[in-house]
């Protein structure tokens, strides 16, 4: 009789408990069809780069780029209006709950910064969304750039062909799928956009970066990209908020795991925090510029790709997040419980113990991509633990 009621009662919590992830993933599918395709890094990117670089050079410096940017959203009071009307308390799970409670609120502001593109009110949305470097940020790049230089990057350059196949050797390595670009209008020197890989046709990097890029974009931002494709909800490809500190924190743990992260590599980083500072301040392309210029003596071409990353779109505040999300996933990867939990999807560290649970409930899949120097890393010498490590 006892063993008939305890059957009953599981029967019974059972039919509960997919009764709940029915109303979940009906919210899942309706917040997916709202927003797939809100992309903010590819909508910032201009459509105008390489001629306002040569207009910017072939001027001496003393213009302000005039930037163009697509157009990218129609109607985006109704399309707030219509996340805010989700049923949110369909979701009966508190952990799940609490992801896409924040996951709608993070689209809002998403919508606020693409209607506000190109002009001044985009700097506020960004700074609202990714907030601005703090004293700490600005020590720690300052700390970064009185270090000095190594001779890993006296190596033989790696132009985009050869980039190509670099990453296609680790794409066979680890099982990984994906589609290729070569683009000639990019600032980076590689991307990952859902499940293609962009590689800029001027690409030109030492063989240490070369490989570099590809547990970067590849080993993280594509793993990420597969495991998320493969949760029974939608949720962790749209991307839990300000997820780019945490994706970008483990691009870079993932660098340095695999011994290919150079003070070369963190010297950019570090004059990402300090261009971003000066945006803020200044608001002005050529003060920057020439900051990194005259002041730093960053190489010109340089200059103007940190510069350009931080002005597009009107301000995008986002690259001070690099060194410091690389600081906060060494410390999460060192220490806290289920870290490689992060790789189920676009995940955000502050998410983690909720992600955790899930993933322990059997609501979220673990990841089937694990990050191969996450598993395997190479054991970084003495210097290279002192100077990641006394990043505060």
């Amino acid at each position: 009789m006892l063993k008939e009621v305890s059957r009953l009662n599981n029967h019974e919590f059972t039919a509960q408990h997919n009764s709940e992830l029915r109303h979940a993933k009906a919210l899942d599918k309706s917040l997916f069809e709202l927003v797939n395709g809100i992309e903010i890094l590819s909508a910032v990117g201009p459509t105008n780069y390489n001629q306002q670089k040569s207009e910017f050079f072939k001027r001496h410096f003393s213009i302000e780029p005039e930037f163009r940017y697509k157009e990218n959203i129609h109607n985006p009071f109704q399309l707030k209006r219509q996340l805010f009307n989700l049923p949110l308390e369909s979701v009966e799970d508190a952990d799940l709950h609490r992801i896409y409670e924040d996951v709608i609120l993070s689209y809002v502001d998403k919508i606020d910064q693409l209607q506000t593109i190109g002009t001044q009110d985009f700097l506020y949305n960004s700074l609202r969304y990714f907030g601005e470097p703090t004293e700490k940020d600005i020590r720690n790049a300052t700390f970064i750039l009185h270090l000095p230089d190594s001779d890993e990057d006296d190596q033989k350059l790696i132009d985009a062909q050869g980039i190509q196949a670099i990453m296609a050797e680790f794409a066979k390595q680890e099982d990984y799928q994906y589609d290729l670009v070569i683009d000639d209008d990019m600032i980076a020197n590689a991307l990952v956009n859902k499940t293609t890989v962009k590689i800029n046709s001027a690409a030109s990097v030492p063989e240490i970066e070369a490989h570099a890029l590809a547990h970067h974009e590849l080993g993280v931002h594509l793993a990420t990209t597969i495991n998320a494709m493969n949760q029974p909800f939608h949720v962790l490809s749209l991307g839990c908020p300000v997820n780019t500190m945490t994706q970008e924190g483990m691009a870079i743990l993932s660098e340095y795991l695999a011994g290919h992260l150079t003070i070369k590599r963190l010297k950019i980083l570090a004059l990402r925090v300090l261009a971003v500072e000066s945006m803020i301040k200044d608001k002005s392309f050529r003060t920057t510029f020439m900051m990194l210029k005259e002041q730093l003596g960053v190489e010109k071409n340089l200059a103007f790709t940190i510069t350009a990353r931080v002005y597009r779109g009107g301000g995008f505040t986002k690259d001070y997040l690099y060194l410091r999300g690389f600081h906060e996933v060494l410390h999460a990867y060192e220490e806290q419980e289920g870290f490689l939990n992060l790789l189920c999807g676009k995940t955000a560290l502050m998410h983690l113990p909720q992600i955790n649970r899930l993933v322990e409930k059997g609501i979220f899949n673990p990841p089937i991509k694990i990050t191969p120097s996450f598993v395997n890393p190479t054991d970084n010498d003495d210097v290279r633990r002192f100077i990641t490590h006394a990043i505060k």
